[in-house]
Formats: C-alpha cells, structure tokens, sequence
C-alpha cells in the first residue's frame, strides 16, 4: 500500500527567457498576470542575476522567469517544450481575455475554436513557446 505524504502543490515552473525587463512586459502587461517578486540574486557561481516571479490571478502555479544563461539555456529559449503547446492558460472569461490579449499584440497562431474541453486558442509567448488559452464553451 502507497503511504500518502500529504497535501502538494506545484508553486513555480521555470521558463527561461531572454531578457528579464521584456519577459515582464509580456506577462504583466500583455497577459495581465501580477508581478509577484522582481530582487536582485546571484547565481551559484556568484554572478548577479534576478528572482523574477510572475501569475496569473487566482490559484495555480507560478512563473519562474530565468534569463538564459549560457549557450545551451539560450538555445532552448521558445521552444523548451519542443514545439509543442507547453503551457495552458485558463480564462473564466475567455473572450474578454481574448481581446485584451490581441489588444495588447499577442501573437495568436489561429482563431479560437471550441473542442469539448472548453474554448481554445494556441499563442505565442515572447520567447516563441506555445500556450494555450482555455475558457468555458459560451453560453448557448
């Protein structure tokens, strides 16, 4: 039998970036998620680097936003799922957030369609990674 260790929650997800300042500039201000923490770190060598931590409002995970560092974090900057739509992006309100979103020049890859799931439609971040924006079917 499989002991159960207690409640768990996903807290932050990682997506590298290549700039900090334009990495917020998308998520707050394209997307509309809060900035939670911006301070000055270190990497483990020493080096200055930022904690920069961005959501969307409501529960769920948070964003990590990690400035590249190095060739190979560089080269996986927009597509760290492998082309694949990595991130899902849940909207109680999907066409408002829809048009802000295109308002605010996110790029959109299609026009939003409806599957059972919900209503949909895959964008771009600012680092090329695909996402998903879901919301509720409208109501009938």
């Amino acid at each position: 039998m499989m002991r159960r260790l207690g409640a768990m929650r996903l807290g932050l997800i990682t997506l590298v970036v290549r700039d900090y300042d334009e990495a917020i500039a998308f998520f707050v201000g394209s997307l509309g998620f809060d900035l939670i923490e911006d301070s000055a770190s270190n990497t483990n060598d020493g080096r200055p680097k930022r904690w920069v931590v961005v959501a969307p409002g409501g529960e769920g995970a948070s964003l990590l936003l990690a400035r590249a560092d190095g060739a190979e974090q560089s080269a996986i900057v927009g597509n760290q799922t492998g082309g694949r739509v990595g991130f899902f992006l849940q909207a109680a309100d999907f066409d408002a957030q829809y048009t802000h979103m295109r308002s605010n020049g996110v790029t959109f890859l299609e026009t939003p369609r409806n599957e059972a799931y919900g209503r949909v439609a895959v964008f771009m971040d600012v680092a090329g990674n695909r996402w998903d924006l879901i919301g509720p079917m409208p109501a009938s």
